[in-house]
């Protein structure tokens, strides 16, 4: 995590307001792409920092440094394994050790072994002599045991240890979790704001604007669309080679981002074909939207899809039914 210079201004602004208040845990939620962990993360780094300031930590003491190489004492974060190999966190020995000797893979939730360490953690004494915090992300994926054993902790919290829970399904945690929290709603910054800061990542205007739209209007969401090296016009370009069951206009995605491509294509007919606007393409680049019950069809099919889209039998097969669904669906007249 590089330090506050590159903090999109609607996420300094949400962590002046956050720092200002007082508590011993926060549950950041909305929809994906807002910046749930990038604010979690800079909550953590003040709370922990030597210097801090009502604007946040200061980026050059020794306390930012270990948070910013993963190795601060003070700091207990609980992912997914598969979340933190992605993020740059190191997994603890036991766990590395089972998944390097091929005993199991990463896990996709949060383990209740992790959970049972982080409890343990909150019960320690602060090395630093700051505090101690706990981040939980995404907070959904804890399941039914972990989550409880988090309730327990945030009901009778050691005296220096805080939380902070970023999520994106918040209807998903315990109702008991959301009630010990306080609640923050991420902001949804405006268009020319958005705009102006990935323009300020590097993006010509244009790739802002392709970006954005592709991602519904989520900035971090299209700044990863940015940093995986495709072009603004092989996403425009994506509904006709559809329609042409052209398989090369995905072979640089994974099952799972085929799947998200083609929801949000199939999103956009529907509205289409109700006489709404469409939220993820422009409306040239689509083509004629069949019917509503094609449409519908093909909407619960991907559903489906989705739930299998991470761990697909042969990722190669997957995508050309995929695109030979989607071509059929855009051709048909029933």
């Amino acid at each position: 995590m590089s330090g506050s210079l590159s903090i999109a201004p609607w996420i300094s602004a949400q962590r002046r307001a956050l720092l200002a208040q007082r508590g011993h845990a926060w549950l950041l939620s909305g929809p994906s792409g807002l910046g749930q962990y990038t604010l979690a993360m800079e909550l953590v780094r003040a709370w922990l920092c030597e210097t801090p300031t009502a604007d946040g930590a200061c980026s050059h003491c020794g306390s930012c440094h270990a948070v910013d190489v993963r190795t601060h004492a003070d700091l207990c974060v609980l992912m997914p394994e598969t979340q933190m190999v992605e993020l740059g966190w190191p997994l603890p020995e036991k766990a590395q050790a089972e998944i390097d000797d091929k005993k199991r893979k990463p896990s996709r939730e949060i383990r209740v072994d992790a959970m049972r360490d982080a409890v343990q953690f909150s019960q320690r004494t602060s090395a630093r002599g700051r505090g101690k915090a706990v981040l939980v992300y995404p907070a959904e994926q804890m399941n039914h045991v972990t989550a409880n054993a988090l309730l327990k902790t945030l009901e009778e919290p050691a005296g220096d240890v805080r939380f902070v829970l970023a999520t994106e399904a918040a209807h998903q945690l315990l109702p008991t979790i959301r009630s010990r929290c306080l609640g923050h709603t991420m902001q949804w910054p405006d268009e020319p704001e958005m705009t102006a800061w990935l323009e300020g990542q590097g993006l010509t205007t244009e790739a802002a604007t392709a970006f954005l739209q592709a991602s519904g209007g989520r900035p971090d969401d299209a700044l990863q669309w940015a940093r995986s090296g495709r072009s603004p016009q092989s996403w425009s370009q994506l509904p006709r080679a559809m329609a042409r069951g052209d398989v090369t206009a995905l072979s640089d995605a994974s099952p799972a981002q085929a799947v998200d491509a083609l929801q949000k294509l199939c999103h956009d007919l529907m509205a289409s074909r109700v006489g709404a606007p469409p939220r993820y393409f422009a409306s040239a680049d689509l083509p004629p939207a069949p019917g509503i019950g094609p449409l519908s069809r093909w909407a619960k099919a991907l559903a489906k899809e989705a739930r299998t889209a991470d761990h697909p039998f042969n990722a190669g097969l997957m995508l050309e039914a995929l695109v030979a669904q989607a071509r059929n669906t855009l051709h048909s007249r029933h």
